[in-house]
């Protein structure tokens, strides 16, 4: 990790900017642990039998944002990114990926996921949760996910630890 240009979220700000900065600064915290590492370094397993690896994360976190944005608010039968059913634990398995590949399915299920908050006119608009059968507001989808990337991110500072040693941020 060369430096930290994560922008922080603000101090004062509305409901949705809050939400909006917290979850841009948690994305830019996963790419800032992946920093400067090799595809082999991104792939290091934390130990056996686990097959969580920094890239790994990367993997998962592009199908938490497709899962949570994508088929919520616009294609309920869109399919995950790596596996032909709706199975998170398939990313986490990145032997044969590369950070080419990895990067290029999560920064574009990013962007979606940007573009689908954007254009929404309220927290308050509901979308249909194909894996729970229910509705559930925009709101509750950006605090899940930000939960997911936070939760994700602890992890991310332990591989990055047992990689190379950088701790911190």
């Amino acid at each position: 990790m060369n430096s930290d240009n994560r922008i922080g979220p603000p101090a004062f700000g509305s409901e949705r900017e809050t939400l909006r900065a917290f979850l841009d600064y948690h994305r830019a915290t996963l790419a800032m642990k992946c920093e400067g590492l090799t595809d082999e370094e991104l792939r290091q397993r934390s130990m056996p039998p686990s097959t969580l690896s920094l890239l790994g994360l990367v993997r998962h976190l592009a199908e938490v944002e497709r899962a949570w944005f994508r088929r919520v608010f616009e294609d309920h039968d869109a399919p995950m990114v790596w596996s032909d059913e709706i199975d998170f634990q398939a990313a986490y398995d990145a032997s044969g990926s590369t950070r080419a590949e990895a990067f290029t399915a999560w920064e574009a299920e990013v962007e979606t996921s940007r573009r689908i908050e954007r254009a929404a006119g309220s927290l308050d608009l509901a979308g249909y949760q194909p894996r729970w059968e229910e509705e559930v507001s925009l709101r509750m989808v950006m605090v899940h996910v930000l939960l997911e990337y936070g939760r994700h991110n602890g992890h991310a500072d332990l591989l990055r630890e047992g990689v190379d040693g950088t701790v911190g941020a």
